[in-house]
């Protein structure tokens, strides 16, 4: 079938949407919920919650003419009125009139045009200055000011929710066979030449077939998108030139951010992120948001007034108790989401269900989460939101994930989140940078993060797959620098390299940044190997950054936040090709063995006639003892895992052997009695620059094995039928 040009389906996006725009009839009473702009077919209802104003205008702005109306009706503080004749398409803001009493907390200033909480497209940009601001300049936020923001400030959209989703249902893959890849939306696709110019960077770029048919031959089952709630740019960071990449400075919560649509058309982005969900869900992969509901773009006490600020601004953020003219600031950036209140956790609650239920998304990572678990000033499992997200039935079908962790004291609550939650797991990240790169004192550590960190997970009911393995994300060093870099490199930044963290446990190997040195490059490649073995064949969920498979540099820049170029695009045209080799059969290897997949804890150690499904060996080829355990200088040791063993018939072929060697000289390693499996064969090995140059390498049970500094090789058990003999 021929399709349409990517201009002419705009073209009749635009079409579609502006035959919904009507002449308006008078104001009618309309209905409180649900909250936001909702179209019928004859007119738009539209509700707004604010429990301290004295008045709410609805602005309608057509051709560049603001039409006010002022509502009557509030029911429960929502403030609610039924437009006919408004549709899809049609430019809205509102006005809160109340009191301006910033010391108390109140700040109602009707000269600030406000987006709607519950916008679900949002059109146009901040310009930033004096003009955005709800007091005078140089009164401490204190007085009032009277200067219209509408001119410099963003506007609500109406959007038409229909769309065509042809059957799509939640794929509903169980964690434990999840393999999930974080990735930019414009990051992803920017720079690839397989896609059409004018849909790189965008969801239809995600949703091409170009990129489907990598992330499928990749074989990660889950995508997890940086911040696609529709963000601002900060005026400090365009002072500097530069962009806001990431997207951590949400400003609407229902909205996609309407710059990752096909020419920045708020009014299409809808459309094209259901039609980018659909597309990855027909191909097997889910969608993961990293959501960010701790905080908003609209800064401090001294900050702008863009939305939640001026409708009400101590229900939807955290005031300081003795002083509510400040901000409690457990986000690092201003002021705090109030999870405490109940319309604030509605708002939240309401979003993540309208991903669900109207977007389509699987699930959520939660961007400081604890800052939204927190009571009055300290960490609470059964605080108001963990509350309504455990009870919910529309949230239990879905992966939830908490980044464990916020800025403020007592912030780090990694293994603290509810059952049904799994986490960022820092310390798994930590201990396996140390690991290798051959720190004393880290085996015992490392081996418990490799089996699914029990110690953080299993006391409160939950599995190894809470515990989210990875060892690089977005923030910090890709891959590639964290084996090319010992310190950070973000001049780019243009903040004197003061940003990002100075706690890398990064290793360059012998030479800082690029290099022409063959052996340096060598056991770079080799330590990328073992990095991304070590977290695939983890248990819990493996977790790998996009462009890790690749070799992707952001040339030492471990705080790339604010580089919207090739310093943070995927660079295609140099690729490495052996590393995505590499990671293609970890992952075939992790998807096609339930030994790596696992769904419970191990089982305790059983009978002589009962093997366990995982043991610990020392490089002498005898179990772990506690001796061995504190060896603070032992950095070699093996592990059996053992897919089969609860099964009524045993199958060899799901019993593995790694052998892990993060020693700086090469260690002979004696394999386990044949107890533990006659014979064995390598299927993975990180020492070797092809992914299949292991295969036909085979030993038997208490031979030999040597084993070259900083590697991994995968041994299989062979059924008696196919053993080979050892090779010499």
């Amino acid at each position: 079938m021929h399709m349409p040009s990517s201009s002419a389906r705009v073209r009749a996006h635009q079409v579609r949407h502006a035959d919904h725009v009507r002449q308006p009839g008078p104001p009618e009473r309309g209905w409180p919920y649900p909250l936001g702009a909702h179209w019928n077919g004859a007119g738009t209802n539209f509700s707004v919650f604010s429990e301290v104003a004295t008045g709410i205008d609805l602005c309608l702005f057509d051709s560049g003419e603001e039409r006010r109306i002022a509502i009557r009706e509030r029911s429960n503080y929502c403030w609610h009125v039924f437009m006919p004749g408004i549709g899809p398409g049609q430019r809205y803001g509102f006005r809160a009139h109340g009191p301006w009493d910033p010391a108390s907390g109140r700040r109602c200033n009707p000269a600030k045009l406000l987006l709607d909480p519950y916008a679900r497209a949002i059109d146009g940009v901040v310009n930033w200055g004096l003009d955005v601001l709800p007091h005078q300049p140089d009164t401490d936020g204190m007085v009032l000011s009277d200067t219209d923001s509408a001119p410099v400030v963003p506007r609500s959209l109406v959007v038409d929710t229909s769309f065509d989703w042809e059957g799509d249902q939640p794929l509903g893959r169980p964690l434990a066979d999840t393999i999930v890849y974080e990735l930019h939306v414009r990051g992803f696709s920017a720079s690839n030449p397989a896609i059409p110019e004018e849909l790189r960077g965008t969801y239809a770029g995600l949703g091409h077939p170009a990129s489907i048919e990598y992330l499928q031959s990749l074989g990660i089952t889950a995508v997890e998108l940086l911040p696609v709630h529709h963000f601002l740019d900060e005026a400090h960071v365009l002072d500097r030139g530069l962009k806001n990449y990431w997207g951590y400075n949400s400003i609407g919560f229902f909205a996609p951010h309407a710059a990752y649509a096909v020419g920045g058309d708020a009014a299409r982005a809808v459309d094209e992120f259901k039609g980018m969900v659909k597309a990855l869900h027909a191909a097997g992969i889910e969608v993961l948001l990293d959501v960010v509901y701790n905080h908003t773009a609209e800064g401090n006490h001294l900050g702008a007034m863009l939305s939640f600020k001026g409708f009400d601004n101590a229900a939807y953020y955290r005031l300081v108790p003795d002083s509510p003219q400040h901000y409690m600031d457990f986000s690092g950036v201003g002021n705090t989401l109030n999870l405490r209140h109940p319309q604030t956790t509605r708002l939240v609650m309401d979003s993540l269900r309208y991903w669900v239920t109207e977007m389509h998304v699987d699930g959520f990572r939660f961007d400081l989460a604890v800052a939204l678990a927190r009571g009055e000033r300290d960490f609470d499992s059964w605080s108001p939101f963990l509350t309504a997200a455990g009870q919910d039935p529309v949230l239990a079908t879905t992966k939830l994930i908490a980044e464990p962790w916020d800025v403020s004291d007592g912030g780090y609550q990694v293994g603290r989140f509810p059952a049904g939650w799994s986490e960022w797991n820092g310390r798994y990240r930590d201990v396996v940078r140390d690991y290798w790169r051959s720190q004393p004192g880290t085996l015992g550590e490392f081996a418990t993060r490799l089996t699914g960190s029990a110690d953080l997970y299993k006391d409160n009911g939950r599995a190894p797959t809470a515990s989210i393995n990875f060892v690089t994300v977005h923030d910090g060093f890709t891959l590639r620098d964290l084996v090319s870099y010992n310190d950070k490199h973000n001049e780019a930044n243009a903040e004197d390299n003061r940003d990002g963290t100075n706690d890398n446990r990064s290793w360059n190997l012998g030479a800082e940044g690029p290099t022409d040195d063959a052996g340096i490059e060598a056991a770079r490649a080799r330590q990328s190997r073992n990095f991304l073995a070590t977290v695939l064949l983890s248990h819990g969920v493996p977790m790998i950054l996009s462009g890790d498979e690749i070799g992707h540099t952001q040339q030492g820049n471990n705080n790339a936040y604010c580089q919207d170029n090739d310093i943070s695009w995927m660079n295609w045209t140099r690729a490495d090709e052996g590393l995505l080799a590499f990671t293609r059969r970890v992952i075939g290897l992790r998807r096609t063995h339930a030994a790596f997949r696992r769904r419970t804890w191990a089982a305790p150690r059983g009978s002589r006639r009962r093997l366990t499904d995982l043991a610990w060996f020392s490089p002498g080829g005898d179990e772990m003892t506690d001796a061995h355990w504190n060896d603070t200088e032992l950095r070699a040791l093996m592990l059996l895992v053992d897919g089969a063993v609860s099964r009524k018939k045993p199958d060899a072929r799901e019993r593995f052997l790694l052998v892990f060697n993060a020693a700086l000289d090469a260690v002979t390693f004696t394999l386990p009695s044949p107890r533990w499996g006659d014979a064995w064969s390598a299927v993975l090995d990180t020492a070797e620059l092809h992914a299949d140059a292991a295969a036909d390498q085979a030993f038997p049970a208490g031979s030999g094995i040597e084993r070259s500094a900083l590697s991994l090789v995968v041994l299989q058990a062979q059924p008696r039928a196919a053993r080979k003999s050892p090779t010499s």
